[in-house]
């Protein structure tokens, strides 16, 4: 064998040896690639839970208000009563 075939051999090995290299690196893009998209369509799925569920909260809030501020009244309008009949009883 010739020196000039060892030297197109030796360049064909170091050739086929970087492409190898390009198609696993590639193939390790394309998987990190991949992950980031699952990744950013979890976040967008998290997001969206999270603002649904911030919004419940706050209409749950709003009910839980509601009701305190009805047994408060609820609550003063008994004390009331029990005043008036205690009134009526001690006449």
């Amino acid at each position: 064998m010739s020196q000039l075939e060892d030297g197109v051999e030796a360049s064909s090995a170091r050739f086929d040896r970087a492409l190898a290299r390009l198609d696993a690196s590639m193939k390790n893009f394309n998987a990190r690639v991949s992950e980031l998209h699952r990744v950013e369509v979890d976040t967008q799925r998290l997001v969206s839970e999270r603002a649904k569920l911030a919004g419940d909260l706050d209409k749950a809030s709003a009910r839980a208000k509601r009701l305190d501020d009805s047994a408060h009244d609820v609550s003063r309008r008994l004390v009331e009563a029990m005043e008036t009949v205690r009134d009526v009883l001690a006449k």
